[in-house]
């Protein structure tokens, strides 16, 4: 997850002149001490940024790393992976011509019918699935089936598809291809996909329908929401410990609270770490998840 935050980190700093840590902390929901560790182990492996104090300050690229910012090509990329280190084992064997094209900050992800990795720079974060990631582009090279049991919101299928490719969307891996049970484009999570095969089966690529290619419209259980919280007074070095002095607002009612989040589970998990100590406001399916949480754990001691 370390490797991925800081590939996450690096795309947003190649959209943005500068950016504040307490802005990274909050977008990929750690400490600002962690995105401290971060960005001095991204310089250690020689990505050349700079922290610049102060009003108006921030961390940055240094001028000249991007010839220009509009354009990273693949042999670019190769040499970032490569000094991230571990983030090379998301393609063992670096065939990639060109992974990405012109983006900006509000682009979508580039679809490159000729290779199957592709990473949206408008994401962020990422889960690592190196092993899933190679078996699914052997199977786009070679134009063979994929398939995998899958879960999702309604429960769980076994799905068959003509693979395309991977997509880094929004802090997490997808891969994007047509589903045959479905007869459609579809865009699928691989943390939640297991027993993946590479099929015997062939197929001819079809060609992706525009209205397809914006894979943010395809994401949304990683949507970013806001969180709205009151915290007891008693909490407050926590919420400076993770996200800084000037993170909440203190009121009569307590430590006002408020960020935004993608990950339900992680913020889940946080927020039950506080016990009684914290009241959230808003949103409300945060809220009832709390609820539903509290009533297991006191069944399971009744």
């Amino acid at each position: 997850m370390k490797l991925d935050r800081m590939l996450g980190i690096l795309t947003i700093l190649l959209q943005k002149d500068r950016v504040t840590a307490p802005e990274l902390a909050e977008r990929f929901e750690v400490s600002r001490r962690t995105i401290g560790r971060d960005i001095d182990a991204m310089c250690r492996a020689g990505i050349p940024l700079v922290t610049q104090q102060g009003s108006g300050g921030g961390i940055s690229i240094v001028e000249g790393f991007k010839l220009d910012k509009s354009v990273l090509t693949a042999d670019e990329l190769a040499s970032i992976i490569a000094a991230l280190k571990g983030l090379g084992s998301v393609s063992e064997q670096s065939s990639i011509e060109r992974v990405l094209d012109k983006f900006h900050a509000k682009s979508d992800a580039v679809v490159s019918m000729r290779e199957p990795v592709v990473i949206d720079l408008a994401s962020h974060g990422g889960d690592h699935h190196s092993e899933k990631i190679e078996l699914i582009k052997s199977a786009v090279l070679s134009n063979r089936l994929i398939e995998f049991d899958y879960i999702y919101e309604k429960g769980e299928s076994h799905r068959r598809i003509e693979p395309h490719f991977v997509v880094f969307q929004w802090t997490a891996w997808y891969v994007f291809g047509f589903c045959l049970d479905q007869s459609d484009f579809r865009l699928f999570k691989l943390q939640r996909l297991w027993n993946l095969q590479v099929c015997d089966e062939t197929f001819s690529p079809r060609a992706v329908p525009p209205e397809k290619q914006d894979f943010e419209a395809w994401v949304t259980e990683d949507r970013e929401h806001t969180l709205v919280a009151l915290f007891d007074p008693s909490e407050k070095h926590r919420l400076i410990d993770a996200y800084g002095p000037y993170c909440y607002e203190e009121t009569d009612t307590g430590l006002r609270f408020e960020i935004s989040f993608t990950k339900r589970d992680y913020i889940l998990t946080w927020l039950l770490g506080f016990g009684d100590k914290v009241h959230v406001v808003e949103p409300r399916f945060i809220v009832d998840d709390l609820k539903t949480t509290a009533e297991n754990i006191v069944s399971n001691y009744r």
